[in-house]
C-alpha cells in the first residue's frame, strides 16, 4: 500500500509539472498567431495546433516517466484533455481555458490536476498569467481559495455551446436565479469552488471521462459531489466508455436540492 501511495504522489508531482509547462504551450500558440483550427465531427466539435501540441508534450512525459502506466495501466488510469473548452479557445474567451489531468484508480477518480493558462490574463499585461489547481482524495485540494455562492441563492453553470431543449428544460426545472453560460468542464468547476455558480448541470451526453476526471476529484476532495444527472457515481477504467451519456450533475454544497429537481423526464432521455 506505501509503495502505491509513493507511486500516485510521483504522478501528481509529475502531472503538475506537465500542466504548467502545457499551459506554457497554450499561450504560446495563441502569441505565434496560428491556431490551425480544424473541424473533428462538426462545426462545434474543434481542435487546434494547442490540442495536438500538448497531447503530445503530456503523453510523452509521462510515457517517459511512467513506462508501464497506460494513458487514456492496469489499475492506474490517466485521463488527459489537453485543452478543455477549446471552441471558446479559438473564439478569444481564454479564461474559459483549461488543461485536464485526471488519475483514477480502480474506476475511482482521486488525483487531478488543472491549468488555468490564461487566469489572470484581463489583470493587465504585466500580470502574471497561468494557474494550476491540484487535488487528492483524502489530501485535500489546493492552488485557490475555497469560496461558496451566498446562501439561498441558486446560481447554475452550464454548456455555453452544446445547448439543447432538455439541458434547458432540466435547469428550468431548478428555478435559478441566475444561469451561467461559460465553455470548458474544468472552467464550470473552477466556478462552484470559488463561489461564482452553485449547481454545474448539463443534462446532455456531450461531455467525456476526460473532461470529468481531474475536476471530479477536486471538487469531492472540498466536500463536493459530481455524479451523471441520475445521481450515479462515474467510472474510470480503462474498459469504460468515454462518453458521460447520462449527463452531469455537480455541486460544493446542497446536491440534494439540485438530484431532487431533475425531471423524470430529462432521466427518460439520458440513459446511462
Amino acid at each position: 500500500m506505501a509503495s502505491s501511495h509513493t507511486v500516485l504522489m510521483r504522478l501528481v508531482a509529475s502531472a503538475y509539472s506537465i500542466a504548467q509547462k502545457a499551459g506554457t504551450i497554450v499561450r504560446r500558440v495563441i502569441a505565434e498567431g496560428d491556431l490551425g483550427i480544424v473541424e473533428k465531427t462538426c462545426a462545434t466539435d474543434l481542435q487546434t495546433k494547442a490540442d495536438r501540441l500538448v497531447q503530445m508534450s503530456i503523453c510523452s512525459s509521462l510515457a517517459r516517466k511512467f513506462p508501464k502506466l497506460t494513458i487514456i495501466g492496469e489499475e492506474l488510469v490517466v485521463w488527459v484533455d489537453p485543452l478543455d473548452g477549446t471552441k471558446e479557445y479559438t473564439e478569444g474567451l481564454l479564461d474559459n481555458v483549461t488543461v485536464l489531468i485526471g488519475i483514477a484508480y480502480e474506476g475511482k477518480a482521486i488525483a487531478g490536476v488543472i491549468n488555468q493558462p490564461y487566469y489572470n490574463y484581463q489583470a493587465g499585461p504585466d500580470a502574471v498569467l497561468g494557474r494550476t489547481i491540484w487535488g487528492v482524495l483524502g489530501l485535500g485540494a489546493f492552488g485557490f481559495q475555497l469560496k461558496e455562492v451566498p446562501a439561498g441563492k441558486h446560481i447554475i453553470t452550464t454548456t455555453r455551446s452544446h445547448n439543447s431543449q432538455l439541458v434547458t428544460d432540466c435547469i428550468a426545472a431548478m428555478n435559478p436565479d441566475d444561469v451561467l453560460r461559460v465553455g470548458g468542464a474544468g472552467n464550470k468547476i473552477i466556478q462552484l469552488i470559488e463561489g461564482k455558480a452553485s449547481a454545474y448541470v448539463f443534462a446532455s451526453p456531450g461531455c467525456k471521462k476526460w473532461d470529468t476526471c481531474a475536476p471530479e476529484v477536486i471538487l469531492h476532495a472540498v466536500g463536493g459531489k459530481l455524479t451523471d444527472i441520475h445521481g450515479n457515481a462515474l467510472q474510470y477504467n480503462k474498459e469504460v466508455k468515454h462518453m458521460n451519456s447520462a449527463g452531469v450533475l455537480a455541486t460544493l454544497r446542497n446536491y440534494d436540492y439540485y438530484a431532487s429537481r431533475v425531471p423524470e423526464s430529462v432521466k427518460n432521455v439520458l440513459v446511462p
